[in-house]
């Protein structure tokens, strides 16, 4: 099977899927947020929930605060990220009720 070009700058995987809704193997486009975080569960199957932390500012205080949020993912057999893996996600359509986002790279971990 043959990886598609998905039109953004990232190592495709080296292992192969027959995966439908697989970025680099299946027919799903991806489009939107290009984003990086840490997965901190790997539990369900398919799935992939990373924390992203950022810095919010307040202009009263003239600061910034800590901020996080996590967001579920899909993660293709192919890539099969695992907890602690800091990883590359992209969004595109709505896979489920909570899933908008698939893995596409794993970055470090």
């Amino acid at each position: 099977m043959v990886t598609r070009n998905i039109g953004i700058e990232a190592v495709p995987p080296k292992n192969e899927c027959a995966d439908s809704k697989c970025a680099w193997h299946g027919k799903i486009s991806v489009r939107g947020n290009v984003l990086q975080g840490k997965v901190v569960s790997a539990k369900a199957r398919k799935t992939a929930i990373i924390k992203r932390e950022f810095l919010h500012y307040l202009p009263k205080y003239e600061r910034y605060e800590r901020r996080h949020s996590k967001i579920h993912a899909y993660n293709p057999e192919c890539v099969a990220a695992k907890e602690g893996d800091i990883v590359t996600i992209v969004e595109c359509r709505p896979l489920s009720k909570t899933k908008h986002f698939i893995v596409i790279e794993k970055v470090g971990g």
